[in-house]
């Protein structure tokens, strides 16, 4: 089935990236999202549950550019502790 979709042009950029981030190409990414949707509507029991969720969706090693993650982790809450809010 060929499907043809008019994007606004930021979100085509902010899929490019993404699929850019990933090592995908914007058609290939578009469809992986696609193919791996499903609706959050069932409630998730414990984190085992969650954990499983997030494989189905992809998104657990969808960051191959983050080698460790506790240490991204650090690094993104220092830099939201520093960050100026100019009121």
């Amino acid at each position: 089935m060929t499907l043809t979709l008019e994007l606004p042009a930021e979100l085509e950029k902010e899929l490019a990236a993404a699929a850019q981030e990933v090592g995908m190409s914007l058609a290939d990414y578009s469809l992986h999202l696609l193919a791996t949707y499903s609706s959050p509507s069932t409630e998730l029991k414990n984190g085992a549950e969650l954990v499983a969720y997030w494989r189905k969706l992809g998104l657990i090693g969808s960051r191959m550019d983050i080698q460790d993650s506790q240490e991204h982790a650090r690094q993104i809450r220092a830099k939201a502790e520093h960050r100026r809010t100019d009121s």
